[in-house]
């Protein structure tokens, strides 16, 4: 079991298998883009299923698997396949913007990955265009039913952005009651895409509830997972459920069970941190999970107590692309 310098169980990895992605979204990069990583940069995969190895068999139980776009990157469903073998590991959960997934659904179910986190930030085709940056919304609403229609546990994960798509939470609210899905609202990050910065957040999770509030009677709170990173609800006699991730606020640092592993290897205690630790160069010259473990339990050792402590520490300026959201 991985216990933290804070007492925390770490049981929960997510995990970047490419920086790459096919969408530019204004809070995730600046309009130029990012460059990218190279191929000899990124963990190959077999590097990266030895590294995902040592951590469930310290103790990780699920693993999310995040981008950029995960589906860009060639080999990835091998993979999938290969890490589904792995005793322990309990669940694999997929973050996508579901361009690219549609090809893969009866693959990812036969595996038993149900679970499939879709970005997807207006159901206006003109907002989301404009949001993305690409010409991608028929595609991603195609598939987003048809990953319904297959029985996948599908949550929509829309990011609030002052002037660009607060007019679509509340027909978010009506659409999880149609599909009978969970809509999530995450807080603006101030990271380096449209982001104005930590100084300049407009809707927060309390302004996100009061207008839901304003139009919803019945709201009630469900019960969630201490280190649930969401405050999750229900609306009387309504499908579905909607939820408010406080990502800019950090309500949940304190229960926080997860870590991040970049594409690159570099291992992040803390989303709101540079500071990481490189394990490319040691995989490549000691490819056994003895030798990783006592690095990652290391890092696990001192770990910023909540993202407040780690911006008052470091600078953060990493694109989201760049660590897997």
């Amino acid at each position: 079991m991985l216990i933290d310098n804070h007492n925390r169980v770490i049981n929960y990895l997510r995990l970047s298998v490419t920086d790459n992605c096919n969408m530019r979204c204004q809070y995730c990069m600046p309009e130029d883009g990012v460059i990218f990583s190279t191929s000899k940069e990124l963990l190959s995969w077999e590097e990266m299923f030895l590294l995902a190895t040592a951590f469930i068999e310290l103790g990780i139980k699920k693993i999310r698997i995040t981008g950029g776009e995960p589906f860009v990157r060639k080999g990835l469903m091998d993979f999938l396949h290969r890490l589904a073998t792995v005793d322990g590991l309990e669940d694999i959960s997929i973050t996508t913007n579901a361009t690219l997934i549609g090809e893969h659904i009866d693959a990812l179910k036969k595996l038993n990955i149900l679970n499939i986190n879709v970005s997807m930030d207006s159901l206006d085709k003109a907002r989301f265009n404009a949001i993305t940056r690409r010409d991608y919304f028929d595609v991603v609403l195609k598939n987003v039913h048809q990953l319904l229609q297959n029985g996948f546990n599908v949550k929509i994960n829309c990011v609030v952005m002052g002037g660009q798509n607060t007019d679509d939470i509340i027909p978010f609210i009506n659409f999880a009651n149609d599909y009978n899905v969970d809509v999530r609202f995450l807080e603006e990050m101030p990271f380096n895409g449209h982001s104005k910065g930590f100084d300049g957040l407009e809707w927060d999770y309390v302004k996100i509830m009061g207008l839901i509030q304003s139009q919803f009677p019945g709201i009630r709170r469900m019960q969630s997972a201490p280190s649930s990173t969401s405050e999750n609800y229900t609306i009387e006699n309504r499908k579905g459920s909607f939820g408010i991730i406080p990502s800019f606020s950090r309500t949940f640092c304190g229960t926080c069970n997860r870590v991040r592993v970049s594409a690159k290897g570099e291992l992040q205690t803390c989303l709101y941190t540079n500071e990481s630790v490189s394990f490319k160069k040691l995989l490549s010259e000691n490819p056994d999970t003895a030798l990783i473990k006592p690095f990652i339990y290391a890092a696990i050792q001192s770990r910023f107590k909540n993202g407040f402590e780690a911006e008052e520490k470091t600078a953060f300026k990493k694109s989201m692309s760049l660590i897997g959201g």
